[in-house]
């Protein structure tokens, strides 16, 4: 791997030589960052092992779009690219078919497509020379998306900037929905008009994440400037302009002797005490770092700012909603399961939150969840769910009876499942074609579906910030959204108190003299109206005690009780 000079500055990511040189993973990517530009939406790569002829998806204007990148060393492709695009569109149920090449298409190619289009059945091809017009005379510098930040994302961008500039370290912290990516683009869009030559690092805790990250850095960086994705699967030749890259690839990298001049640390709650985050921190020195994260929290009690230095903003998800940049949450917490014989026990003596948790809740049965979760789903407007449930396992059975009960097109989404099948299935929730998903974890980090405004929990998660992760995925605005329905039925006193600190942080904020939203009150209820009184006596100090461990030892006043 190399860093020269940049190339000249009318070369843009479709430059002929540099799609011949990236290789046709490369190729595929730069597809995608054209379909950025040209206004596409939820834009997946699907290449691999039974993609059925189809390497990418993607939406516009309610349209599906399939498309084969057939990346050449050498001057024309065949028709095989043209049956393959043909049988993908009917297998995804597309809308257009595109085949798109580094090349030109050969006659067998035209005979192809011409004779799919005498009996009504249209594909289109994207040669060189069409790909060198979109650069030259459709493509703006910019892709449309990623500019007019919010005030708040203002804001965090100055922010950073300065302290940049200033200390050369930077820590921001925004809520699942904020934007922190966007933020990330603007910071690095500044640097790179400001020093066009430099090379940039985001790095990342895993590949799908830097995956992620690239494509959303798109938005924000010209058209000249090259990106690629750095993993343990991928080595580029250059590391020229925007890097993308897993920690460990990163550090390899820099042990090597490259240099970026800007660094961008995303997710920086899993920078530790040590490790290889500390060390690739390390060897790059001075180099200008900007942390970002929405969940500040380690479970070693590690202090990120101790690396980054204090926030320079922050804005968490009470902050969001109160300022209406997050959608409002009508979150139901059902504790009907709560054995009242032994509260009296519970309130004479301490006990151990495993002891409480087990003294105090009755598990849910599956099928009770379910009829709560129809009479929710009958009352919202375009409904689309998230069922978070304990396992794998039960994520499956779950989706079965899901499918049992009139959600015929429910879907489990798990790590078991290929990339390709992830993929599609969840094009296929966003643009709703599938209606309900069931999983564990997968939509913790880097996921975005804004039209998401039912979520279930059917799992217990000690971790604040898994909570808050997941939480985070119903709350991001869209335009037939204001309100995100939870249902959580909970078997843990902590969600309990996680959720009365967010109340009790959005009742603060209605103080402020700061201009909010009236939010409707109450933000959180309980199935049992007694049942929210005497938990939410009980726990004084609910942030201390979401973090508490199993054998912190609780002491409770009187409180009356049925």
């Amino acid at each position: 791997m190399s860093s020269p000079s940049r190339d000249t500055p009318d070369q843009t990511f479709l430059n002929a030589d540099r799609l011949l040189v990236g290789g046709p993973r490369a190729f595929a990517r730069n597809v995608e960052r054209l379909l950025w530009h040209l206004g596409f939406d939820d834009i997946r790569n699907i290449d691999g092992s039974g993609d059925e002829g189809g390497d990418i998806l993607a939406a516009r204007d309610g349209f599906r779009w399939v498309f084969q990148c057939k990346w050449t060393s050498g001057n024309t492709i065949s028709e095989q690219a043209v049956v393959q695009v043909d049988a993908a569109k009917a297998f995804y149920g597309a809308d257009r078919a595109v085949v798109v090449t580094n090349a030109r298409p050969g006659r067998a190619a035209v005979t192809r497509r011409n004779r799919l289009k005498s009996i009504g059945v249209s594909i289109d091809i994207w040669g060189d020379e069409a790909l060198q017009k979109f650069a030259t005379t459709v493509l703006s510098e910019y892709a449309p998306k990623g500019y007019n930040p919010y005030p708040y994302q203002q804001a965090a961008i100055d922010a950073a900037v300065h302290e940049l500039a200033a200390t050369g370290s930077a820590l921001v912290i925004l809520a699942t929905g904020l934007g922190k990516t966007v933020v990330a683009g603007h910071v690095i869009s500044r640097h790179l008009r400001k020093s066009p030559l430099d090379d940039v690092l985001v790095v990342a805790h895993v590949k799908e994440l830097v995956h992620q990250l690239e494509r959303a850095m798109w938005r924000h960086v010209s058209k000249s400037v090259p990106t690629q994705v750095l993993t343990g699967d991928e080595r580029p030749r250059s590391l020229r302009g925007l890097t993308c890259a897993t920690i460990a690839s990163a550090l390899a990298a820099v042990d090597s002797g490259w240099r970026p001049s800007m660094v961008v640390v995303d997710e920086a709650h899993h920078v530790g005490a040590s490790g290889q985050f500390q060390r690739l921190l390390d060897a790059l020195g001075t180099t200008p770092t900007l942390a970002l994260t929405a969940t500040p929290w380690r479970g070693d009690e590690y202090d990120i700012a101790i690396r980054f230095g204090l926030p320079v903003f922050r804005m968490g998800i009470a902050e969001g909603m109160a300022s209406g940049y997050l959608a409002q949450v009508n979150y139901r917490l059902f504790t009907d399961g709560l054995d009242w014989d032994a509260v009296a026990e519970a309130s004479e003596k301490g006990l151990s939150i495993k002891d409480l948790n087990h003294r105090l809740f009755l598990p849910h049965r599956d099928e009770a969840i379910i009829e709560n979760l129809r009479e929710t789903w009958r009352c919202t407007v375009h409904p689309r769910a998230i069922v978070f449930c304990r396992t794998i396992d039960h994520a499956e059975e779950v989706a079965q009876l899901l499918r049992a009960s009139g959600w015929r097109r429910a879907r489990c989404l798990n790590t078991r499942q290929s990339k390709r099948d992830r993929d599609v299935l969840m094009s296929e929730f966003r643009d709703g074609r599938i209606p309900i998903v069931t999983t564990v974890d997968i939509f913790n980090e880097g996921v975005d579906v804004p039209d998401v405004n039912i979520l279930c929990f059917m799992r217990v998660t000690h971790s604040r910030r898994i909570f808050v992760q997941q939480l985070g995925r119903g709350l991001r605005l869209s335009a037939h959204k204001e309100r995100v329905e939870v249902l959580d039925f909970v078997s843990d006193i902590r969600r309990v108190a996680a959720t009365i600190d967010l109340q009790r942080s959005l009742e603060r904020l209605q103080d402020d003299e700061i201009e909010r939203l009236q939010l409707p009150q109450p933000v959180i209820t309980f199935s049992e109206p007694e049942v929210g009184s005497l938990l939410q006596e009980w726990i004084k100090d609910a942030a201390a005690l979401e973090d508490a461990a199993e054998e912190v030892r609780l002491q409770f006043p009187e409180v009356p009780y049925p």
